[in-house]
């Protein structure tokens, strides 16, 4: 199968993109924009492969899309495009609005259009994936999860941006019969994450010697995933997963983010022991907390396990080190990153 990919230069993106083509089975064109937090060295590896095709554009551009779409006939869309941090949303949701809801809707419109120019057996077996944030389902208090009935209760304008375009892609699948399926993910981490997140932040703050900004008290509480068993269940659910369903997909990892930042700074001491700043649990620091910020998130992942077979292998302190590790290895990636965010 021919796979369409939007924001496959992106964290989670660009993951997906390796995965598929690691796979050695489907051909990927990956269409990004390449916004800030895209980089096109995330995908070093699969460069120059037969079976991949990078195109630079917007999903806004209706012209374009409708172009790729009749030009490379791909029997999939994986959408993952979208602008995705919660405080730049804070500071200017005008881009959110425009990209994970406006973005999305035209990419509905031609998305529909091409398929209904398939033929029959192309039609039926043609899908819509859209993945998106558990952020939408609002906030838990100390027990219980999110499910796939859970109401939607986003509390930003992140949050209600991706819940906008969740709800456009589940009426393109009821109203216009598009072969639409859904996931919502918990927090992920792991290699070629952008540096305004919380664990390469403080990976990176923590190797230079400059304060961990954690907000309040650190109490509140997020499901951790890797990126990479995303990227699997993803490409899983794309292929196996029932039309009109949505999928959440978690890590089985809940930690409060004072205890992940405490968890970084002792893997730093131990795999940097060089370091002038050690103890680095000494640089956090505790600031003002963020605005509407949520106290807990938790996932349900049953479905998808009862379903499709998949679970989360990698515990969140084996993925942890990982993931150090490779900041540790690579500071050429995210050192010019850094300085110009």
């Amino acid at each position: 199968m021919k796979i369409l990919v939007t924001g496959g230069a992106g964290f989670i993106g660009s993951a997906v993109v390796r995965h598929i083509i690691g796979e050695g089975v489907d051909d990927v064109v990956n269409l990004d924009k390449l916004t800030y937090a895209a980089n096109l060295e995330a995908l070093a590896e699969v460069q120059g492969n037969p079976r991949y095709v990078f195109v630079k554009g917007d999903i806004c551009d209706a012209s374009l899309v409708r172009s790729l779409l009749e030009a490379h006939r791909p029997g999939a869309i994986m959408h993952l495009a979208a602008e995705t941090h919660v405080d730049r949303s804070i500071d200017g949701p005008s881009e959110f609005i425009a990209t994970n809801i406006m973005g999305t809707y035209s990419l509905l419109n031609a998305a529909l259009d091409y398929v209904e120019s398939l033929p029959a057996g192309e039609r039926e077996t043609f899908r819509f994936h859209h993945i998106s944030t558990d952020e939408v389902f609002g906030t838990l208090g100390a027990e219980g999860a999110f499910t796939e009935l859970t109401a939607y209760d986003p509390r930003s304008p992140y949050a209600a941006s991706k819940a906008a375009s969740d709800h456009l892609v589940s009426a393109w699948g009821h109203t216009y019969g598009l072969p639409v399926v859904l996931s919502n993910c918990s927090n992920n981490y792991g290699p070629f994450q952008f540096p305004e997140k919380l664990i390469p932040l403080m990976i990176i703050n923590a190797l230079n010697g400059t304060p961990l900004p954690v907000y309040g008290e650190g109490e509140n509480v997020r499901d951790w995933l890797h990126v990479e068993e995303h990227a699997e269940a993803l490409l899983l659910i794309l292929k196996r997963g029932r039309p009109g369903h949505t999928y959440l997909v978690g890590g089985n990892a809940e930690m409060r983010n004072i205890d992940v930042v405490r968890q970084i700074c002792s893997l730093i001491d131990e795999l940097a022991p060089e370091s002038p700043y050690r103890p680095h649990a000494e640089l956090i620091s505790l600031v003002e907390d963020r605005p509407g910020h949520d106290f807990r998130y938790a996932v349900d992942s049953s479905k998808i396990r009862e379903e499709l077979g998949w679970r989360p292998r990698l515990s969140f302190q084996a993925g942890l080190r990982r993931t150090v590790t490779w900041y540790l290895a690579n500071r050429s990636w995210w050192e010019p990153l850094f300085e110009n965010r």
